[in-house]
Parts: structure tokens; sequence; C-alpha cells
């Protein structure tokens, strides 16, 4: 495919919430590919939903038309449930079909139920499948239905598809016979900073506390985590850290879950330096997923220099590699061993903390992922100016 305006692209982003944004990390992979990908000179518009923050309109911040050189267009946005999430994909690709774009990006699989439509127009359509999402355990029926159709475009009518991890490369194989390539996310340098505002907020000091970071959802294995962390003779607390996803019934059983428990805390949706103290002083970080992407908060914690004690699944195995630890899938027991053995042998997590950042910054690097992204809409350029993970 031939490109106008010297090889600079007119680049179109959708399926995510909104940008600048950290309600999930399609919205940081949207963000982080869109800005970048300015710097070097392309256009990009990224269609946002309209509505309220997931995790509460305490957190909605003032819409915008531009954000880093990125164009910023919001589109009509049923306000119900997960229609916000059809309505907002069906309007972003309608909108993206008429437009003078030469690449439709979609991000996630619900999303490309409208892959076709962009097609039909003659653009370039490229999907990115960030977690077989009809797996996850909140949606329903139509839900599930409508992401497993978006699916199945994407197999269908996509020029390119870019996975997160080998499981799901092989699994696009086997189900559809459709090769896909495989593009991790990437992540950036993070610098420690002290425990002031998590010390005001929630009385807790470097080194104190075992820390999850997520959206508080089934699949994170958060009854796991719990049942757990309350066999354990510690007085190292737990911090939950994260909102709820589209309904507060999980997060009101979880709560219920850790009630009898005080040394559990819940600090909801944390963002900006709240959420850089948090991952500086953590003496662990764990992530229990059953159901995984490429954890975004993962590569973050480790950029910040935390041991980590994640689920055997492959999506968490293959980031931390040999510089973290894991437990079995879905087995409360064996987590709790993993987190006695981790709280009891603190020279042991020193020693993952001591080399977890250099491992991860020199793995998995943005500008590397936008240089290979480019290259899959067809255009080989070299990004090097903008900020890489060294």
């Amino acid at each position: 495919m031939a490109f106008k305006n010297n090889g600079r692209l007119r680049i179109a982003m959708l399926g995510h919430k909104r940008i600048p944004s950290r309600e999930g990390g399609v919205e940081i992979v949207v963000g982080e590919l869109s800005t970048r990908m300015v710097h070097l000179g392309h256009e990009v518009t990224c269609y946002n939903r309209k509505g309220h923050h997931v995790s509460g309109e305490e957190f909605d911040t003032e819409a915008l038309s531009e954000y880093k050189g990125v164009r910023i267009k919001s589109v009509f946005t049923v306000k119900k449930g997960g229609l916000a999430a059809v309505s907002s994909s069906v309007f972003a690709a309608i909108k993206a079909a008429f437009g003078r774009y030469d690449v439709v990006h979609f991000h996630a699989e619900g999303p490309c139920a409208m892959l076709w439509l962009p097609k039909l127009f003659g653009k370039k359509c490229v999907a990115t499948i960030h977690g077989l999402d009809h797996r996850r355990a909140k949606w329903g029926k139509f839900a599930s239905w409508y992401i497993l159709t978006g699916e199945k475009c994407a197999a269908k009518f996509a020029d390119e598809i870019i996975v997160l991890s080998e499981s799901v490369r092989q699994y696009f194989k086997d189900t559809y016979n459709r090769e896909t390539v495989f593009v991790p996310n990437g992540i950036s340098p993070a610098e420690k900073i002290r425990a002031d505002e998590i010390k005001n907020k929630f009385n807790l000091e470097k080194n104190s506390y075992i820390l999850f970071l997520g959206r508080l959802v089934p699949e994170k294995g958060l009854r796991y985590l719990i049942e757990a962390y309350k066999k354990l003779d510690t007085d190292k607390k737990l911090v939950i850290a994260g909102g709820s996803s589209d309904t507060a019934d999980f997060e009101n059983e979880i709560r219920s879950l850790a009630a009898e428990d005080e040394r559990i805390i819940f600090t909801g949706f944390v963002q900006g330096r709240l959420l850089d103290e948090l991952y500086s002083n953590a003496y662990l970080y764990v992530l229990p997923s059953e159901l995984e992407g490429m954890p975004l908060s993962l590569l973050e914690a480790m950029s910040f220099g935390n041991c980590c004690l994640t689920s055997d699944i492959p999506e968490c195995a293959d980031v931390i590699g040999e510089y973290g630890f894991a437990f079995k899938n879905g087995s409360a027991e064996d987590l709790c061993v993993k987190l006695r053995f981790l709280c009891e042998n603190p020279q042991k997590v020193e020693r993952c903390k001591a080399v977890s950042s250099q491992y991860i910054c020199n793995k998995y690097n943005w500008d590397d992922v936008v240089n290979k992204t480019l290259e899959l809409y067809g255009l080989k350029e070299e990004c090097n100016e903008s900020s890489a993970c060294k």
C-alpha cells in the first residue's frame, strides 16, 4: 500500500475508553503509541468514549480536543452497562471509515466487530488483541457474543493482527489458522520516590506492605489473594489498589471477604504521585491473575524495581522470567506458601529487586514497539528520539 505525504501516515485509533487515562492497559498502550507516532511526524486521531471514568465520576477530567499533538474526537456513547463499549466502537468505526486515514488501528477484541467497515472503504486495518476478552467473567451473554464476533472479524478481515503473548498467537493459529505478529507492550524507566502521601493517607511505610494494583475484576484472582493472605502471620499489610470495572458487585464481594482482617487496605483507583509512591515502596508486588493479555501493571511494578509474585500463566511467567516468583494458577494454598516464603526471606526479595528494573527495561521498550507497529502499517521508520528504556 502506497502512502502519501512523504510517508507520513494519517492514523486513527479506536477501542480504548479515552486518552489520557489509566483506566486500563489498553488506554496506556494507545496513549504511548499515539503520542510517540505524532512525535515522529505522523497525524494521529484517537476516538475517545464519552461518559464517566470507569471508576467513578470523581475521576473525570476535562474533555480534550488535543493531547500532546494527538487529535481527540469524542464519539456518541450509550452510557449503560456493556453498551458503552459497543456503541462507542460502532460510531468510532463509522467515523474512521469516512475519515481521511491511511491506517485504522483497532484495539481490543470487541471493537473489531466493526473492522470490516473501514476495510470496505479501502483503509488498511490493523488489530491489537490485548487479551482473549470473551473469556472474562464480568461479561454477560450478549457482551461475550459481541466480543467473540470481534475476534472472528479480526481474524477474517484485518490486514495485520498484533498479539501480546505467544499463547494468544498460538490460539489464533489453532482456532482460525491465522498468522499474527507478537509485539509486546513497552515500559519506560521509573524513578522511586519517598512514601509521603501514602504515609499520610494510609499509614504505609517503605517495605511495610504487599501490593496488588489493577482493576477489581474476577479474573485478577483477588479471591485467592485474600484467602491466602488471611492465613499469613505477618505484620506486612496487603494493599489492594484499583477501582471496579462497569459494576461494583465484585468489589463489594471482595471487600466483604477482607472485612475481618484489619491489615487489608483498599485504596480505590489511584494515579499520579500516589500510584508512584505505592510502586516505589512496596515490599512485594503480587498479581494472581487467571487471565491476562500482557499485564502493564506487572511491567510497571518491575520498572520500579519490585520483586514480583504472579500466577504461572504464560502471560505473566513470560514477563518475569527468572527475575520474579510464581505460584500455581488458581491455588490459594500455593499462593500462601509463596507469600510466606517471601515474607520470611527478605534477602531473596532484595536480590530480586536489585535486578528487576534493568531486566524489564532492557527487554520491553516502547520505541521498539512503535517501530514494529509502523512496520506493520507498511512503513519502516526508526523511532530513536523519543524517551527509551535504557
